[in-house]
């Protein structure tokens, strides 16, 4: 699986309008994401886009950062695996230190 970042992708595209400007460039895509806010639902201005395998991940980078889409200049990167947040918001693991008691009423 090659997959590849887009940055700055314009707020009004669609995964299918992302995929259809990868392969207009000449790539075949076997899938295309945008991400968007989790309230609000709006696009955040990147996405990722996986090529086929037989496409070779520098060349695809070579010829498509920098380009045009909508207006915007596309910013184009090898994607790499998100590493766990360092503010302690790391969603669905549970923090490993005892709750303290304040005072309060007791809910056990």
């Amino acid at each position: 699986m090659q997959k590849l970042f887009i940055g700055n992708i314009p707020h009004g595209s669609s995964e299918m309008e992302l995929q259809q400007w990868v392969e207009s460039q000449g790539f075949e895509v076997e899938s295309a994401q945008i991400i968007r806010d989790r309230s609000t639902g709006m696009s955040r201005g990147f996405g990722f886009v996986v090529l086929n395998e037989e496409w070779n991940v520098k060349e695809a980078i070579s010829a498509l950062n920098g380009q045009r889409m909508g207006g915007r200049v596309l910013t184009v990167n090898v994607a790499v695996p998100q590493s766990p947040r360092s503010d302690g918001l790391n969603f669905g693991q549970r923090n490993s230190r005892p709750r303290r008691n304040y005072g309060g009423p007791n809910t056990d």
